[in-house]
């Protein structure tokens, strides 16, 4: 047994002459936090991810080191990529906090990455339509937009609402900008929703 929730559970449907089973069912009850692991320690390769589609030898991915962007936790996950494409996460059991385990959205849930419709650079309204522009371009647009309101309706005329798919890291340097930069105190957090 592999799975520590012992969510998996195997059932023989036929049997022959000497009682052996012929037909073997893999269940997964209610404990099952579709983590992964179970895919990850079959020995036969009897349980396969549903996304891979092409097999590809792991010494020929690039493994880059992040950090799950599903929720605050701030998980250890490790992006195997080819060339330009996600092939798979997986995560280092010697790191914390998550020490290999994962949820099934940090586990599984990256096809957004090759979405047809992600927004690789930044959008600016220009008329009715929005260009593609540089990031520098972008940011300057935006920092000079909040001195324009900042200076109109006065600091506390603007709010900034965080994240929980944000690490700690990145909430504390959004709530120092509001407070520090623009000079309110109107910050909120979407795990308060």
């Amino acid at each position: 047994n592999n799975c520590e929730y012992q969510a998996m559970e195997l059932d023989a449907t036929e049997f022959d002459e000497n009682d052996l089973p012929l037909n073997l069912v893999i269940r997964l009850n209610q404990r099952c936090t579709s983590c992964g692991k179970c895919v990850d320690s079959c020995p036969t390769g009897a349980l396969v991810k549903k996304h891979v589609t092409l097999p590809v030898p792991f010494d020929e991915l690039e493994q880059v080191r992040s950090v799950c962007a599903y929720c605050g936790c701030g998980c250890n996950l490790t992006f195997n990529v080819k060339g330009e494409s996600l092939v798979e996460v997986t995560s280092d059991p010697d790191r914390a906090p998550n020490f290999g385990n994962t949820c099934v959205k940090g586990r599984f849930g990256y096809d957004f990455v090759h979405h047809p419709k992600r927004l690789k650079v930044p959008l600016v309204r220009r008329g009715d339509y929005f260009k593609e522009t540089t990031w520098d371009e972008a940011l300057g647009l935006i920092a000079e937009k909040l001195l324009q309101l900042k200076e109109r309706y006065g600091p506390q005329a603007l709010a900034a609402l965080s994240s929980a798919k944000c690490t700690n890291e990145e909430n504390y340097i959004m709530q120092k900008f509001m407070r520090a930069a623009i000079g309110t105190n109107n910050v909120d957090h979407c795990a308060r929703l």
